[in-house]
């Protein structure tokens, strides 16, 4: 399984020009350049960046309604060029072309449709559990049958006593989510960064690589 980043920012990015160091899009994947997570407003600015093709969607699934994820424009240009846009609650199950796709809600206080989403081939198993805070407690229960890849939300950073907590993770969240998770996953990574709270993207990789988390960056490529 391959997952794309087409972007890694959170809502904060909003209006900043392109041209900023270190600039991210609002957060999007795709896996296997078939299935699109999140038609939110910048995937064809990133797809143009990155020279990534999008003619190759043929499923799309969405995290949640905000502005930043989804993208009213974006869904029926891709749907004009023949991808389908699979529609989730929280707590569904559906087979997707060849991955089945089960989705818990999320802990995203302002947003009622919030979704993670476990993605599987059959072979490979990724969990992307991007805007929320921590995980639920069924979320946690279904990652004790093992995941080869997780994606957490990593919009607060290490700033203290930031009420963002609250909907979504700083570092330390997702430290302690990791070392409970560690015998049950491979990888960690962490996306949706917030501009005006996390220092630059060299530095923050550096930093999170002593402890074995990776820092997805917009255009990377992650295998698993």
């Amino acid at each position: 399984m391959k997952i794309r980043f087409l972007g890694t920012g959170a809502a904060d990015w909003k209006g900043v020009p392109p041209t900023y160091p270190g600039y991210r899009f609002f957060s999007s994947a795709i896996i296997d350049d078939v299935l699109l997570i999140d038609p939110g407003p910048d995937v064809f600015d990133s797809a143009e960046k990155y020279g990534i093709s999008l003619g190759g969607i043929k499923y799309i699934i969405n995290t949640h309604s905000h502005p930043d994820h989804y993208s009213e424009e974006v869904l029926k240009r891709l749907e004009s060029a023949g991808a389908e846009f699979i529609v989730f609650q929280r707590d569904d199950f559906k087979t997707v072309g060849r991955y089945e796709i089960r989705s818990l809600a999320a802990n995203h206080s302002t947003c009622e449709d919030a979704k993670h989403f476990m993605i599987s081939d059959g072979e490979k198993k990724l969990y992307y559990a991007i805007d929320g805070s921590w995980l639920m407690y069924n979320e946690y229960t279904l990652l004790k049958d093992g995941a080869d890849m997780i994606v957490l939300d990593g919009t607060i950073g290490d700033v203290p006593g930031d009420y963002r907590i609250f909907e979504h993770n700083n570092l330390n969240m997702v430290r302690e989510m990791k070392a409970s998770l560690k015998q049950y996953i491979s990888r960690f990574v962490i996306s949706h960064m917030a501009l005006t709270l996390h220092e630059e993207h060299a530095k923050l990789a550096e930093k999170m690589a002593l402890e074995n988390i990776e820092v997805a960056y917009d255009g990377l490529i992650l295998e698993i």
